[in-house]
């Protein structure tokens, strides 16, 4: 019944609001982020506009042909475009929405994703004066009895707040992160706008299944929203990954920091996408992507606590002037996925699966997932490659450009079918799905994507937390020495079969295949 009225209600506040936003939608003289009726207006009439866009543009056009798939994608560029002007305008909550959707690549249409990529690096600054708001109102003080310089220009700024370096009173070199003035208000109204016009489409377009979009900002933001949240996540990463000495993780300052404050280590690089930079500072691109995966595989199959921001202004690198060793940087630690321990033992199983191309199983824990029926697509979602060469073995054949364009128009076409999966998979898989797509955008902006050594760092994850989870069940010695044997002489396959890639593709390699070519014709 609530949800009934709810949906009545969505219903009435969009031919309330209609027209009020259409007269709102290009003022350019009003500050939106100071008046609720202007947010919601605009909020509205974009949502009409767009309603209306596809409802009028497609009508009379058959589909199937293609006529019908060149003005869809002309009404999907359109009306992306209206998405981010609104995420633009509204700012806060709305561009920490546009960002998740600009990340899910392979999951939604190329025009949507291309457009709001953009919101990575186009957030709206706070002034000078909101960020001695903030400061004061936390601190007690202002800028100029903390600080010994402040640099006005911000290192970044985000959807949620923007970072400031800085020199403290006792010579101390600090990035600050100031949360933007009006965020911790508007955001609970600003998701709750969302969810009643999501409701409002959806009766329009009964495909149409982005309420998963809406549960997850409701669950998140909060925490995002709590500096001393991140702190502590920054903190307990960077002890769980200690062995790793390339990764590095700015320590904080608790002393000054609040909720809406945070005093870091002060730590700059070039971004991980950034090719350019990394060829200027001789630093093997190869080595990124590959170290690269291995946090993340620690993080997701291992220990079930994952960093599930890696855009490109969230990870840098940089190299040691002194050893010459190249760091990797994490930064942003307010959004962490916990993952609970039956979903992590069937997420390793289910990676298991598609590196063996073993089919039963994919399908057996595809489903176990949530996945249904539609556990062809969850495969295809989850590895970014198409339905055949999960079928070969993802690890045998590198991307090639014809599969790239084959995975972004299957994702075209095949919408309604991924909206009802999100909707179905637990919600610890969207995040996954975000951070796996981010991953794959740094890997192909370095052109690593045809490595197997990411498959290869998975493998030894997964086979690590399936032992470790069958030690944990069992007090046997004697079962729990032939886990530890097994395991081991897993792990000694991988690491035989990652040598013989190397000299395969090294001049020794060569030789050496050569040499034993020679050998054999010679016999």
């Amino acid at each position: 019944m609530a949800r009934r009225a709810l949906k009545l209600a969505s219903l009435a506040t969009v031919a309330a609001a209609t027209t009020t936003g259409f007269y709102l939608y290009s003022n350019k003289h009003l500050d939106p982020n100071d008046f609720g009726v202007v947010r919601v207006g605009r909020a509205v009439a974009t949502t009409a506009v767009i309603t209306f866009d596809y409802l009028t543009s497609l009508r009379n056009v058959p589909r199937g042909t293609e006529e019908y798939e060149h003005a869809k994608s002309q009404v999907h560029w359109r009306s992306a475009e209206r998405l981010r002007d609104l995420c633009c305008a509204n700012r806060g909550t709305f561009i920490k929405v546009g960002q998740h959707l600009g990340a899910l690549d392979y999951l939604l249409p190329e025009e949507y994703t291309s457009t709001l990529k953009v919101l990575h690096s186009q957030a709206p600054q706070s002034s000078m004066q909101e960020i001695e708001q903030v400061i004061r109102e936390d601190l007690g003080k202002g800028i100029n009895e903390l600080f010994v310089s402040f640099e006005d220009a911000p290192l970044g700024a985000a959807s949620l707040a923007q970072v400031h370096k800085a020199v403290l009173q006792d010579g101390r070199t600090v990035a600050v992160k100031v949360q933007h003035p009006k965020v911790q208000a508007q955001s609970s109204k600003d998701i709750l706008l969302m969810e009643i016009l999501i409701l409002a489409v959806k009766q329009i377009f009964p495909d149409f299944e982005f309420m998963w979009l809406v549960e997850e900002a409701k669950k998140n933001l909060p925490l995002e929203l709590d500096f001393l949240n991140e702190g502590r996540n920054a903190e307990k990463v960077a002890h769980m990954l200690h062995r790793f000495s390339f990764l590095k993780v700015p320590k904080i300052h608790w002393e000054l920091s609040t909720r809406r404050v945070l005093f870091m280590e002060f730590m700059e690089g070039g971004q991980v996408n950034d090719k350019a930079y990394m060829e200027r500072n001789c630093i093997d691109v190869n080595e990124i992507s590959r170290n690269l995966g291995k946090l993340y595989s620690e993080m997701i199959f291992v220990n079930g606590f994952v960093h599930c921001d890696p855009h490109p202004g969230n990870v840098l690198v940089k190299k040691c002037s002194t050893t010459g060793k190249t760091h990797i940087i994490l930064l942003d630690h307010g959004l962490y996925q916990v993952l609970t321990d039956n979903f992590r033992l069937d997420y390793c199983r289910l990676w298991q699966a598609l590196i063996k191309a073993d089919m039963k199983q994919i399908q057996k824990y595809s489903q176990r997932l949530g996945a249904g029926d539609l556990y062809p697509l969850f495969a295809c979602m989850l590895t970014a490659r198409s339905w055949e060469s999960v079928n070969r073995g993802i690890d045998q054949l590198p991307v090639t450009a014809k599969e790239d364009v084959e995975i972004r128009t299957n994702a075209a076409a095949y919408l309604p079918q991924i909206t009802k999966l999100l909707n179905n998979v637990p919600r610890q898989m969207l995040l996954l799905l975000k951070t796996n797509d981010l991953l794959r955008g740094v890997e192909s902006a370095l052109q690593t994507r045809a490595s197997a050594s990411s498959f290869l760092n998975m493998t030894r994850c997964c086979i690590r937390a399936v032992s470790a989870y069958q030690k944990s069940r069992t007090n046997s010695s004697y079962r729990k020495a032939q886990i530890s044997l097994s395991e081991a002489l897993n792990l000694w396959q991988i690491n035989l079969y990652e040598l013989f890639l190397r000299l395969k593709g090294s001049q020794l390699g060569n030789w050496v295949i050569a040499l034993l070519c020679w050998m054999h014709h010679s016999s």
